[in-house]
């Protein structure tokens, strides 16, 4: 999450002039997203971990390789990039952060403001969703061929990040695990 809004930012400042409308766009997306890192670390002290830590915390090596990737896309290629990440990030978590809550929150017994963030970015995410798509259609064949390139590089890598939590988490408890993974 500490990634995104800089994300944004970088992908605004690139975009060509032809795409100013975008940046239009990306400058009200920013505006609602700036800050929601701090939901997370919220709910990582509220369900008993270290958010302090997990803050300072270096990400691990697949959230590292999805965030350079995508930086390295809105810097050197075509920053429209960026938006395929959005529709993973906003897609998935439209169908699964509600879901994922309600699970974390039962097996793990956690109170509800341990879970705000995916609770509230469940429902959150279908007005992002709908935003993503009106700038989408608006797009000439060219730039959503680099979305759509974008998002299947994205969902191999965000698929990486999942796998390799699965892989970690034997060795830590749930909470531990779940402060790094959302840090």
């Amino acid at each position: 999450m500490r990634f995104t809004v800089p994300l944004m930012m970088a992908c605004g400042a690139r975009l060509p002039d032809r795409l100013n409308w975008l940046r239009t766009a990306l400058v009200e997306y920013i505006e609602e997203e700036h800050g929601h890192e701090q939901w997370i670390l919220d709910d990582i002290r509220a369900a008993g971990g270290d958010a302090d830590a997990a803050a300072a915390a270096t990400p691990d090596t697949a959230t590292r390789l999805m965030v350079a990737w995508i930086r390295d896309s809105v810097e050197h290629g075509n920053p429209v990039a960026f938006f395929g990440m959005v529709q993973v990030l906003e897609g998935t978590s439209t169908a699964l952060a509600t879901q994922a809550a309600e699970r974390l929150q039962a097996s793990l017994s956690l109170p509800n403001s341990a879970v705000r963030y995916l609770t509230s970015h469940g429902s959150l995410d279908i007005g992002h969703l709908a935003f993503f798509e009106q700038q989408i259609n608006q797009l000439g064949d060219e730039d959503l061929a680099v979305v759509i390139d974008s998002a299947n590089m994205f969902y191999r890598l965000y698929g990486a990040m999942f796998r390799g939590i699965q892989a970690r988490s034997a060795g830590r408890s749930a909470v531990e695990e779940l402060s790094h993974a959302l840090a």
